[in-house]
């Protein structure tokens, strides 16, 4: 289109690494002597496209996380199923539609019992595929996830139960099994490649304290956005550990995203 529309000048960030195509643009363009500047804004450019280079590289895919808390660092209100306000998960519902999947566990399925889509209107159809870490296939079945999601399940499990098996493929959702290298451990990075031959490359994990101190000590995070209530839970409040590694990441000023939260504030760092 840019050689039929007879455009004169062409300027781009950055070449592909995909051996395709690297070049191929450039070097069709000059010999319709279109004029090329390269490399404009590439150190932006970098930044920009870096879960896309990941992908095409043989690191682990890029993955962020994304947890709710209250002032005082509780995950789980006992009265209450949410911990921040409306604006706060309206944001939420947001952030998801800008990755490939989101990685969960059976246990915050179980607990939350989430739809974990995105509830924004214009954007329903950008929910993302979803993941669910489940070592002994201990997912309810009648979990709402399966009732109303539209998008791919995946379950990864480390135990065999033909009725549990039977029945969700029945309903399109895909089992895949792994081993455990030593008992009652799971390999994390191992996880993380599973889930890019799968095919996906941007990942947000939505899961409690405990699998996400886990991923964090094992620098598998690379963003963290912290959505914090203003308030205060106290004696409301509950976590299943003391969630060390996420009290160690530096929640300042400067890395608190400037947007009206009613209150509630947004964070987001490097974990």
């Amino acid at each position: 289109k840019i050689i039929n529309k007879k455009i004169k000048r062409v300027v781009f960030s950055i070449n592909d690494i995909d051996p395709r195509s690297k070049n191929l643009a450039s070097r069709e363009l000059i010999k319709k002597n279109i004029n090329i500047k390269k490399f404009i804004l590439k150190n932006s450019a970098k930044i920009f496209y870096k879960s896309y280079f990941t992908q095409k590289s043989n690191k682990l895919p890029f993955a962020d996380a994304k947890l709710a808390l209250s002032k005082d660092f509780f995950s789980i209100n006992k009265n209450n199923r949410w911990i921040t306000n409306k604006k706060s998960r309206n944001v939420g519902n947001f952030l998801r539609s800008k990755y490939d999947c989101l990685l969960t566990t059976s246990k915050t399925i179980n607990e939350d019992n989430p739809l974990l889509d995105c509830r924004v209107e214009g954007l329903e159809k950008k929910s993302p595929n979803l993941i669910i870490l489940d070592r002994l296939f201990n997912i309810k079945k009648n979990s709402v996830i399966f009732k109303r999601n539209k998008k791919k399940i995946y379950i990864l499990t480390t135990v065999s139960n033909f009725s549990k098996e039977k029945f969700f493929k029945t309903i399109g959702v895909k089992i895949i099994k792994i081993k455990e290298k030593k008992k009652h451990t799971i390999d994390l990075k191992r996880i993380f490649n599973i889930i890019k031959k799968i095919g996906f490359n941007r990942i947000l994990v939505e899961t409690g304290v405990t699998f996400l101190n886990q991923l964090i000590k094992n620098n598998l995070i690379k963003n963290f956005y912290l959505f914090k209530s203003s308030k205060n839970l106290g004696t409301k409040g509950f976590n299943n550990i003391n969630p060390l590694y996420i009290k160690k990441i530096n929640f300042s000023e400067k890395n608190r995203v400037k947007i009206n939260l009613k209150g509630d504030h947004l964070y987001k760092v490097k974990a």
